[in-house]
């Protein structure tokens, strides 16, 4: 008897359980989580003009136009495709040629070439060492302060930039306190 009632309580059990529809997944575009944008990953979370600042070389100013004229304001970094990826790298690379004003270029006047240049990620620090490199082989004033590490941009040096070298008034101090010590 106890194993029949067991049995109809079972029976009840999966009788009372309505019978579950066959899940219906909607295909949502998949985002992606990290996307890799001018040498640097960017988290694809993240709106085209907030994520493209973590580039090397673009500031804010230069992702508010790189995002007009790419015209993607209200878009995140995972939302885009590969060809729209490929047009962004192409605009930050080359924004001359996509009616960017050449004010916002990091390198007008390229000694070099003498054009309009904007240089990001790996090409903006090479060109930066090669500058300096080239300033402290001619000896120019501010090659020469590269070279000792000290300010490039006229501050003061009596109180600041004074980490990591010997420091004057301490070894006074010192030799002073010996000297009462030593009495």
């Amino acid at each position: 008897m106890a194993r029949e009632r067991k049995e109809k309580k079972a029976a009840e059990r999966h009788s009372e359980k309505p019978e579950r529809e066959p899940e219906r997944r909607e295909h949502k575009k998949e985002v992606k989580n990290i996307i890799r944008v001018g040498e640097t990953n960017l988290d694809g979370s993240k709106s085209v003009e907030v994520g493209i600042r973590q580039v090397k070389g673009v500031s804010f100013a230069y992702a508010h136009a790189v995002v007009k004229a790419f015209g993607f304001e209200n878009k995140t970094i995972g939302d885009l495709s590969e060809s729209e990826l490929k047009t962004l790298e192409k605009i930050m690379a080359n924004p001359g040629e996509h009616k960017i004003p050449s004010w916002f270029f990091n390198r007008r006047k390229d000694p070099d070439s003498g054009n309009d240049k904007h240089l990001i990620t790996s090409n903006l620090e090479l060109t930066k060492r090669m500058d300096i490199d080239k300033m402290k082989k001619v000896k120019s004033y501010r090659g020469v302060r590269h070279m000792f590490d000290l300010p490039v941009r006229g501050q003061r040096t009596r109180g600041s930039f004074r980490k990591g070298k010997v420091v004057g008034v301490a070894r006074k101090a010192r030799a002073k306190q010996a000297a009462k010590s030593g009495k």
